[in-house]
């Protein structure tokens, strides 16, 4: 079966997400104008057709806008609300302007899922305020600009305490649910219990956990240290032994979480798009995972419940 005919229910929010999003970021930053539009229109093309992209994403938003009219049939667009460049207005007149900047861009009416995003940004008293991001959000939710309220960023026990506000719908955690690291755990289990939907993002954590070989260099923005490098070299060695791409096992050991509703994934070229979707499709040796956990080196080379 396809991964995009995997389709899974974004906790209690009434959305359907594949198993594998399409994730847009070096498409808007890193990716000339008319290729990105052609891996768009492809992704649309296969059928992979849940993108997810952000106000600060570069030109990610205007690319996706540029082609939504040409696309056959429903595509469906996550955001999320960031400063003004260059700035660290996170206010709620900011999160306003933010929403009408990403409706105009895509060229649409509403949003189905906007995100407050990387909130670390801000002290989390100033994002609950009154006329702080959040309640922002909630209003423009319910105005109906926004169908549901979401929250993506980085540290795990942050994210869990805007989880337990009971305001969220939806969380994006990245980089913290991988083959080398599950700080995202508790995060994972706590949206499991109270219904919130939960998409993993980055579980190659960079280029480290998508080759089969090569040099080791960084994982998660950083440079690699040696219990890292080792741990990744075990688990080209475990790949290698069960013919799976590194890629596929990185792709996989998230998407089969049940706890997951979709993994997303960035891609940057035809070739990578199809190579994702082929990595999604590929079975996984079952005792594979017992070797990958045994390998995952500990709570000490991870990001942690407070690391960025």
């Amino acid at each position: 079966m396809s991964p995009l005919d995997e389709v899974h229910d974004l906790g209690g929010t009434g959305l359907r997400v594949p198993a594998v999003v399409l994730g847009t970021a070096a498409l808007g930053r890193h990716v000339e104008r008319d290729a990105a539009h052609e891996v768009l229109r492809r992704a649309a093309h296969a059928g992979w057709r849940t993108w997810d992209t952000s106000n600060e994403y570069g030109d990610a938003e205007s690319r996706i806008g540029a082609v939504l009219p040409g696309i056959e049939g429903a595509v469906q667009v996550f955001t999320k609300v960031d400063p003004a460049p260059g700035t660290t207005d996170f206010s709620g007149a900011r999160v306003r302007a933010s929403v009408q900047e990403s409706l105009d861009r895509l060229g649409v009416g509403r949003l189905p899922l906007v995100h407050l995003h990387d909130p670390e940004r801000t002290p989390f008293e100033e994002a609950m305020a009154p006329d702080g991001p959040v309640r922002a959000l909630l209003a423009l939710r319910d105005a109906g600009t926004v169908g549901h309220v979401g929250v993506a960023g980085g540290p795990v026990e942050l994210l869990r305490r805007f989880v337990r506000t009971g305001e969220f719908e939806a969380v994006v955690t990245h980089n913290r649910f991988t083959l080398l690291d599950r700080s995202a755990e508790p995060l994972l289990d706590e949206c499991a219990d109270r219904g919130v939907g939960l998409l993993n993002a980055a579980p190659f954590g960079g280029a480290a956990l998508a080759t089969d070989d090569g040099p080791v260099r960084d994982y998660h923005y950083r440079p690699v240290d040696d219990v890292q490098r080792e741990a990744v070299l075990r688990i080209r060695a475990i790949a290698a032994d069960a013919g799976v791409p590194v890629g596929a096992l990185a792709l996989r050991s998230s998407t089969r979480d049940p706890r997951v509703a979709g993994t997303i994934v960035g891609v940057s070229s035809p070739a990578q798009l199809e190579q994702v979707l082929a990595w999604a499709a590929l079975p996984v040796p079952d005792g594979v995972w017992d070797e990958l956990d045994a390998v995952r080196p500990g709570p000490s080379h991870w990001a942690g419940p407070h690391g960025r």
